[in-house]
């Protein structure tokens, strides 16, 4: 179950990756955003989802 949890999670954070760089947010919060989901991978996703910057698509 563990494994399937971390391939879910891998998915995941490789979304909000490309959802980060797609957005209008400065070069420097990308950055943040982008470090934050990478050393914290379950916590960063959530707050991005939470309080990330948004795409200029929405």
């Amino acid at each position: 179950m563990g494994g399937i949890f971390g391939l879910i999670l891998l998915f995941a954070c490789v979304w909000v990756i490309v959802q980060i760089f797609q957005s209008s947010a400065s070069t420097g919060a990308k950055v943040f955003w982008t470090v934050l989901v990478l050393i914290l991978p379950l916590i960063g996703l959530i707050l991005w989802l939470i309080a990330g910057p948004r795409s200029a698509k929405r």
